[in-house]
């Protein structure tokens, strides 16, 4: 299992792990604190944060704050390099669509994380809850301790916390997990 995660544009002002310098919305609804040590260590070992400055993080890795736009054509190579072949059953894409353009996953075993939200029965694209509810997938995910291995086992998963909907993929596009918040 990967776990693919954009930046945060907030920061701290102080210099340490990845998953401590990142502080907005998406890594605040994360709790990377309020995981236990085997949470966390699953998070060491499936989360890659796809950064504007850095390329690919893991959460222990050391950074500096930063400000900084992702130049995809120049930021593209040295993400592939790293993630492409990875060996892992499913990718969880929680990125921002600024950053899927940096690395195209493999379609057969990703999973895009896709926030809604209901208005009278209606399902409506939602922008300002999307970053809060994919950190509060990835902490659910990881609360679960199971390495998962397919878009099927995300469900399972998710659905425990949150209203979703698995659409399945194709040749040409990846799986969608509609989570509704």
């Amino acid at each position: 299992m990967l776990i693919l995660l954009p930046p945060s544009e907030k920061k701290s002002e102080i210099s340490g792990p990845a998953i401590g310098v990142y502080t907005g919305v998406l890594y605040a609804a994360l709790g990377w604190d309020h995981l236990t040590k085997a949470q966390q260590k699953l998070g060491e070992n499936t989360i890659a944060i796809i950064s504007a400055k850095y390329g690919v993080l893991r959460p222990l890795d050391p950074i500096e704050p930063y400000k900084e736009k992702i130049k995809n054509k120049k930021m593209a190579a040295q993400v592939a390099d790293v993630l492409d072949g990875a060996e892992t059953e499913l990718i969880i894409d929680c990125r921002s669509s600024t950053y899927q353009t940096v690395w195209q996953s493999p379609v057969a075993i990703t999973v895009e994380i896709k926030v809604f939200t209901k208005i009278d029965g209606e399902k409506k694209v939602i922008t300002h809850m999307s970053k809060k509810t994919r950190g509060e997938v990835t902490h659910h995910i990881l609360k679960n301790t199971k390495v998962l291995a397919n878009p099927i086992e995300l469900e399972a998963i998710v659905s425990q916390k949150f209203e979703c909907e698995l659409i399945e993929g194709s040749k040409k596009d990846p799986w969608v997990l509609e989570v509704y918040c």
